[in-house]
């Protein structure tokens, strides 16, 4: 079985959130998760849901602010293999091309 998430931790504030956002993705080191940061979130990748769960719990509790955002979406795939990987491999697949743009 492989579980996929979408992960987005701010705090709701003015200004940068770099110094609350790397302390959520440092938050994650402590599970058995593989993740990608990117602009808009990060991407988590386990063999059970409840492993992301614990992470996601984790990096939110990790922002010290007085208000905190935190979107968690979760594909748990049971049965199938599937990583994230392989679904921007099939998307590639359909394009005849890489899912980007050389801008």
């Amino acid at each position: 079985m492989t579980a996929i998430g979408f992960l987005s931790v701010a705090p709701v504030k003015e200004g940068s959130m770099a110094e609350e956002v790397a302390a959520a993705v440092e938050a994650l080191e402590e599970f058995d998760v593989s993740y990608e940061t990117t602009a808009m979130g990060t991407i988590l990748e386990a063999e059970e849901a409840g492993e992301l769960f614990a992470a996601a719990r984790a990096a939110h509790e990790a922002v010290d602010h007085e208000r905190v955002s935190t979107v968690f979406k979760i594909d748990d795939k049971r049965g199938r293999e599937t990583g994230a990987a392989g679904k921007v491999e099939a998307v590639e697949e359909e394009l005849g091309r890489e899912a980007r743009s050389d801008r």
